[in-house]
């Protein structure tokens, strides 16, 4: 008897053995599928019109060739003015600032020097002459014409009335370079003081005297600078040069005043390489009203050589995962939600929010990529 209930025990815990690994095996199977199913991102439908998550698919995009280079903001040769005086003397008067708006023709300053004196009176001096020399000379004329002088006397008069002349129209252009007006000199006005006028309008960019400093003609007074058209400075160097030509776009921005993206377009290009193996590049703005731009400002530009298409998503579907590029591919739409999986791809460079995809990485052009939110899934895994 002790026999049968010895073997009915035995028997007993093998059975509750065997079950208890069955047990442990559909446990660790059912583990293993929670675990597979859990490697996929789950999104609730909620979630997704929640935070506006959008959907699409892998798109050709064209996507530009370019050269990097960097320069300034500038004006034509024309557009810049230097003034100075014809003659050294002292400044009276100097009323303009920095940043004055001036017109072509506006006074400047005023110059006070006793030597215009000493023209305006020589002028009067050889105008009065001239008339009485003038005279002279046409008597003479006529006179030899007629055998009454000698042909010595005519050639005199002659010689004085062209010296005479010579001397006014010297005088009487040394005048007008003074802007001083020899009608108002030969009426008896003169004075010690001559104007400056500006030669082009513009704004007044520097001032470099003050009032009773003495200038010379090499002394720069003031400088105009006439901002209605403005243009783009480029140094490219020499390894980019031959892939350049007139026409092409530019988009450059002014990094330390904007973030804004301006369009130009070569103009120029120049046909000497510079001391540090870089060419000038003129380039022309599509729109120059579209900002307040100033000579001297420093341009960070993007020449557009050529164009090439390439399989591309929008920047905000990739993310950046240590040296690894992900995105969320749908794996599985359902009435509760969507399913994703993170698929690596390659990636080359941006343009205009688009990054091209150099490797795709089992993403079809079919398959559906999440391309907003991706960031905060995956940094939340």
């Amino acid at each position: 008897m002790q026999h049968i209930i010895y073997r009915t025990a035995i028997l007993s815990v093998i059975i509750a053995l065997f079950s208890c690994g069955n047990t442990t095996k559909n446990e660790t199977a059912e583990t293993q599928n929670n675990t597979s199913t859990d490697q996929r991102i789950f999104v609730t439908k909620a979630q997704f019109e929640h935070n506006k998550m959008t959907l699409a698919s892998v798109e050709k995009k064209s996507f530009p060739v370019t050269v990097k280079t960097s320069g300034m903001i500038d004006v034509p040769p024309e557009n810049r003015a230097v003034v100075n005086a014809t003659m050294g003397g002292y400044i009276k008067t100097t009323p303009l600032l920095i940043g004055d708006t001036v017109r072509k023709g506006q006074a400047l300053v005023t110059i006070e020097n006793p030597d215009f004196i000493n023209i305006q009176q020589n002028y009067m001096e050889v105008n009065g002459q001239l008339s009485y020399l003038k005279s002279e000379f046409e008597r003479q004329k006529t006179m030899v014409a007629e055998n009454i002088t000698s042909q010595k006397s005519y050639l005199k008069a002659e010689s004085a009335y062209n010296t005479a002349m010579a001397h006014y129209n010297g005088l009487r252009k040394q005048l007008q370079m003074l802007n001083i007006s020899p009608a108002r000199v030969e009426a008896g006005t003169i004075s010690s003081v001559v104007t400056i006028y500006a030669p082009i309008s513009g704004s007044i960019t520097k001032v470099n005297v003050t009032r009773g400093t003495y200038v010379s003609p090499a002394t720069a007074i003031l400088e105009i600078i006439d901002n209605s058209h403005i243009h783009v400075e480029l140094s490219v160097f020499e390894k980019d040069i031959m892939k350049l030509k007139k026409g092409q776009p530019i988009d450059f921005r002014i990094p330390e005043a904007s973030t804004e993206t301006y369009k130009a377009e070569i103009h120029l290009i120049g046909t000497a390489i510079e001391d540090n193996r870089t060419i000038k590049v003129h380039g022309h703005l599509l729109d120059e009203s579209v900002a307040n731009f100033l000579p001297g400002m420093f341009v960070e530009a993007t020449i557009i050589t050529e164009s090439v298409f390439a399989e591309a998503l929008p920047e905000t579907a990739i993310v950046t995962l240590e040296d690894a590029f992900l995105v969320l591919k749908l794996n599985e739409t359902t009435k509760e939600g969507y399913y994703f999986n993170q698929v690596e791809v390659k990636v080359g460079h941006s343009y205009h929010g688009n990054t091209a995809l150099t490797a795709l990485n089992n993403i079809m052009t079919t398959d559906k990529i999440l391309t907003s939110g991706a960031f905060n899934l995956i940094a939340d895994e």
